[in-house]
């Protein structure tokens, strides 16, 4: 069954790119309830087993029944382009608590279990009590399992986005949502999805967030209801790399030829990264790690972008070669 997207000239207009925090928190909660399916986060997964196990990820999981859709309050899309998850869960707390009723008997209506469950807690009677039980766990998802990984995931997602970007400016929308996933295409104005809903709406003028996710994979999600903006949600590219640690020690070659610190610090840019980002990765003292990247870039090995208020370093095509020798 296909979701079809309708765009009219204003609609191309009012595209735009974000990446979101809250996004990836529920998202990782998906990847927790079928770890199975997810194959490219089993890193993750190994990593974060010992805190899941000691969490109760029961009144998230009550909405996200395997059968419907998940409520649009739980994860709206964000209305900045890189929302911080302060900003994100703030919103979802400041939910009107009726509405959240409504749109959660809405979602589970295909899921009596969970619905029968969510009346045993009280949330239909109650659905303030609802939003300040799920934004907790939602909190604790994010304070143990996703922040301490934030920074390489942003980084990854930034770096998608500036790709995507550049997609655009070169080849149009009608090219590039055909890229993001072999389930979307284009065709005159329109973008088919294929997914497990059936559903047509003419933008009218909105536009489309277009959002990569790291734990999305391989689907495409599409949030398309009022009073949200539609938003298209798509694994971002380089998910294959993200949980690669740089191994250690570094090849004695490049060790012997830039020093270990240097020589770590290549290693690890599998990914763009924040001198924040780097030197916990690596366990350095950030102003090591600032002169380490300003040798390198000026060597030609890496080169530094911005994006936002940070500072992304990715190698270059001589840093690749150099690494890959290494």
């Amino acid at each position: 069954m296909p979701t079809r997207l309708h765009f009219d000239e204003t609609d191309y207009l009012n595209c735009r790119f974000a990446h979101s925090a809250l996004w990836e928190t529920q998202a990782a909660a998906h990847v927790l309830n079928r770890p199975d399916r997810q194959a490219y986060q089993r890193p993750w997964l190994r990593r974060t087993h010992r805190q899941a196990a000691a969490m109760d990820l029961t009144p998230l999981r009550l909405l996200m029944p395997q059968r419907g859709p998940t409520p649009g309050w739980l994860c709206p899309p964000p209305a900045a382009p890189a929302a911080t998850f302060e900003e994100e869960i703030a919103q979802v707390r400041a939910t009107d608590p009726l509405f959240a009723r409504e749109e959660t008997l809405r979602s589970l209506q295909a899921a009596p279990r969970a619905l029968a469950a969510a009346r045993d807690r009280g949330w239909l009677r109650d659905p303030a009590v609802m939003l300040r039980e799920v934004s907790d766990v939602l909190e604790q998802i994010w304070t143990r399992l996703v922040q301490p990984e934030w920074p390489r995931m942003r980084a990854l997602l930034e770096a998608d986005i500036t790709f995507r970007t550049r997609r655009l400016a070169e080849h149009g929308l009608g090219e590039l949502l055909p890229e993001i996933s072999p389930l979307c295409t284009w065709r005159a104005g329109t973008l088919t999805v294929r997914d497990h809903t059936d559903h047509e709406r003419h933008l009218g003028g909105r536009g489309l967030v277009l959002m990569p996710s790291v734990f999305i994979w391989p689907h495409v999600i599409g949030t398309f209801k009022a009073p949200w903006q539609p938003a298209l949600v798509y694994p971002t590219r380089g998910i294959v790399d993200l949980w690669t640690e740089p191994v250690a020690p570094t090849g004695i070659t490049l060790t012997r030829l830039l020093g270990r610190g240097r020589a770590a610090i290549l290693a690890s840019l599998v990914v763009p990264a924040t001198t924040t980002g780097l030197a916990r990765q690596l366990d350095l003292a950030p102003s090591s790690v600032s002169s380490h990247l300003t040798v390198l870039r000026e060597a030609g090995l890496l080169s530094a972008r911005r994006q936002g208020r940070q500072v992304l370093y990715e190698r270059t095509g001589l840093g690749d070669a150099l690494a890959a020798g290494g």
